[in-house]
């Protein structure tokens, strides 16, 4: 088992989103924290996903990347540039999410259904040449074969 791997988020594996960070509450990012990437990690990437959503096989939620691997949480409501976040030696980039925006947007699954939502956190061995704004097809293609290593992390979320 790899020691990258999330160490605070504020839900447990497996249970509940706080609904401040879905489209039922503030629809922020949660804080997130994680062990350092092994030592030739160049690059973090994050992809938010709902593999439970219908009709799409994964709904994504939010794509970062270009993430420094000194940095080993992301605050609240955190947002590319975000200036709580020392990122000097890269430029972090958001992706554009399955909402059709660019950044974080909340656990949302139709009223009555349980979803999952898998935050994957990956080493990679440099940064993603790709620009901001970028979807998850295009991501994914540029990470295949190149993931160090990953972490992830379960929750769950159901509205009324």
């Amino acid at each position: 088992m790899s020691d990258f791997q999330f160490t605070s988020v504020p839900f447990a594996p497996a249970a509940s989103i706080p609904a401040e960070y879905t489209c039922d509450g503030e629809d922020v990012s949660p804080p997130l924290s994680w062990r350092p990437p092994p030592k030739a990690t160049e690059s973090l990437a994050l992809v938010v996903d709902d593999p439970d959503a219908p009709g799409t096989g994964a709904f994504t939620h939010w794509i970062l990347f270009n993430l420094p691997p000194s940095v080993t949480s992301l605050p609240r409501a955190y947002g590319a540039g975000d200036p709580r976040v020392d990122t000097e030696s890269l430029t972090p980039r958001e992706g554009m999410n399955d909402f059709g925006d660019v950044g974080y947007g909340g656990p949302c699954p139709p009223i009555g259904e349980t979803h999952r939502y898998v935050f994957t956190l990956y080493a990679l061995p440099s940064p993603l040449d790709l620009s901001a704004g970028a979807d998850r097809a295009k991501v994914m293609t540029v990470l295949d074969g190149h993931v160090s290593t990953k972490a992830e992390h379960v929750g769950t979320y159901q509205r009324g």
